[in-house]
C-alpha cells in the first residue's frame, strides 16, 4: 500500500499558524481565460547558478517507497564555518515554508535557539494529516550556488523533548525517515517566515498559539511568542538575489513512470532562465487573510472558495467526488474503473483565471509495478479542499512568489503557470 502524503499547511490553518504546516510546469503561455494543461514547448532550465536539480523517484533508503515525492539537496554548515554537511532526499514542497531536517540524519553539530529566559526553543509543525516536532537550531545554507546565512532551521526529533498534546493531536509523527519518507522537507512556499505575525506578541496579540513555538525548560514546554526573525526562514528569501520565489520545473508524466528529472529555479524575472514567459498569475491569501496562501477553484458543481492550493509536497490530486470509487488496497485514492478525463476552474485571490484538464487512473494500476515512483494521474478523496499536488507540476513550470518580495506579474503572494 502506498502512503497518503498531504503536507501542505496553508489550508487547514488560520492565519495563526498558515505558514506552519499546510501541504503541493514550463509556461502555459495562455490568457487568463484559457485552459491549462500539458504543454508541449516546455523549457526545462538545465543548468545555472540558481538552478538546482530535482528528482521524483522513491525516496531515501530506508523510506518504505515514495509515490509522487520531489527531491533535492542543500549543503548546511555550522554558522561561519566550514563544517558542513551536504543532505539530499529533502522533499521540494511549496505548501509550507523553511528546512526541516530529520534529526537522525543530520551529522554535524549546529547551535540550539534560545528564548529571552535561556531555554531551548522548539517547534511543533502541524501538517494536514500528521506533525512534526523538534529544536529550532541555525545554520548557514546553500543550494545551487545560492546562499543564506544563520539561518533558524527546524529538527525533527521527538526524544530531545516531550511533545505536548497540543502539537500530537494533529495526527501521528512524522519525524523519523520511515514516518517522513524523506530526510528533510524543503519549505519553498508563499512567504518568508513559517508562522508571520500570528506568532508575534502584539497589544492585539496576546495569547501565543498553542501549535507552533515552545520554550522548553527542564521543568517541561510551554508556547511563546516568536519574532518575525527567531522563526524558521524560507531559505529562498534570505538569498542576496534569485529572493523572491522560485519555479518547480518538471516533464510530463504519463501513467507511471521509474523517475523523472527536473529543475528548482531561483528567483522570478531575475536571471533569463527564469521570467514568466506569459505564464497566467493567480494572486493567493496573504499571511494576515482568511485563507492564507489559497485561491478558488470550481469542479463538477462544486466551488471550494479560497479553499484550494497548489501544493508539491502532495503526492496526489486531492478533491471531494462521490462518484469515483476510492480503492481497496490503497484506501487514500481514487480506483476508477477506467482513466477519467476531468476539468476544474480556478479563480485567483484577486487576479487570475481559467481551465485546468487533468485525469484521474485506478491507483491499485498504478502502483502495480513497485518501482515505479511517478504518477501523472494520482488523485484520492478530500473532505472539503482542492489540493492541486504533485500530478499539477508535471509538464508544466509552476512560480510560486513570496509575499514581500518585488516581483514580476503583480503583487506576490501568487501562484503562476
Amino acid at each position: 500500500m502506498k502512503n497518503v502524503r498531504r503536507f501542505l499547511v496553508f489550508a487547514a490553518c488560520s492565519a495563526l499558524s498558515c505558514a506552519l504546516g499546510c501541504g503541493g510546469g514550463s509556461s502555459s503561455n495562455r490568457s487568463s481565460s484559457g485552459t491549462s494543461g500539458t504543454t508541449s514547448n516546455q523549457t526545462i532550465a538545465s543548468s545555472g547558478p540558481n538552478v538546482a536539480a530535482i528528482t521524483v523517484n522513491s525516496g531515501p533508503p530506508g523510506n518504505g517507497g515514495y509515490a509522487n515525492g520531489a527531491f533535492a539537496t542543500a549543503t548546511v554548515c555550522s554558522p561561519g564555518t566550514s563544517t558542513c554537511q551536504t543532505i539530499g532526499g529533502l522533499l521540494v514542497d511549496t505548501g509550507s515554508v523553511g528546512l526541516r531536517i530529520v534529526s537522525s540524519v543530520l551529522t554535524i553539530a549546529l547551535p540550539q535557539q534560545k528564548s529571552a529566559s535561556g531555554s531551548p526553543v522548539v517547534e511543533c509543525l502541524q501538517f494536514l494529516d500528521s506533525y512534526s516536532w523538534g529544536p529550532v537550531q541555525t545554520a548557514d545554507i546553500e543550494i545551487a550556488s545560492e546562499k543564506a546565512g544563520s539561518v533558524p532551521i527546524h529538527v525533527l526529533s521527538d526524544t530531545d523533548f516531550m511533545v505536548p498534546a497540543s502539537c500530537s493531536s494533529a495526527g501521528p509523527s512524522a519525524d523519523t525517515l520511515a514516518t517522513l519518507g524523506a530526510n528533510g522537507i524543503l519549505g519553498v512556499g508563499l512567504f518568508p517566515q513559517d508562522c508571520g505575525p500570528a506568532c508575534v506578541q502584539s497589544s492585539t496579540n496576546t495569547t501565543p498559539p498553542q501549535n507552533a513555538y515552545y520554550e522548553c525548560p527542564a521543568t517541561g514546554c510551554q508556547a511563546i511568542f516568536e519574532t518575525l526573525p527567531q522563526q524558521v526562514q524560507n531559505p529562498v528569501a534570505l538569498f542576496a538575489k534569485d529572493n523572491n520565489g522560485i519555479i518547480v520545473e518538471l516533464p510530463p508524466v504519463s501513467g507511471a513512470e521509474l523517475s523523472v528529472n527536473g529543475s528548482l529555479v531561483f528567483g522570478i524575472g531575475t536571471q533569463t532562465n527564469n521570467g514568466l514567459a506569459g505564464a497566467t498569475v493567480y494572486t493567493a491569501g496573504s499571511l494576515t487573510s482568511s485563507s492564507p496562501g489559497n485561491f478558488t477553484t470550481s469542479f463538477n458543481g462544486q466551488t471550494f472558495s479560497d479553499n484550494s492550493f497548489i501544493d508539491s509536497g502532495s503526492n496526489g490530486y486531492f478533491f471531494p467526488d462521490s462518484s469515483i470509487t476510492v480503492c481497496s488496497d490503497n484506501s487514500g485514492f481514487y480506483c476508477p474503473s477506467s482513466r477519467l478525463n476531468l476539468s476544474a476552474s480556478n479563480q485567483g485571490a484577486t487576479a487570475g483565471s481559467g481551465t485546468v484538464d487533468f485525469s484521474v487512473a485506478n491507483a491499485d494500476s498504478l502502483f502495480s509495478n513497485a518501482s515505479d515512483s511517478a504518477f501523472g494521474d494520482l488523485a484520492g478523496p478530500a473532505p472539503n479542499d482542492f489540493d492541486w499536488g504533485l500530478p499539477f507540476f508535471y509538464g508544466r513550470n509552476v512560480f510560486v512568489a513570496i509575499e514581500g518580495t518585488n516581483a514580476p506579474g503583480g503583487t506576490a503572494p501568487y501562484w503562476a503557470y
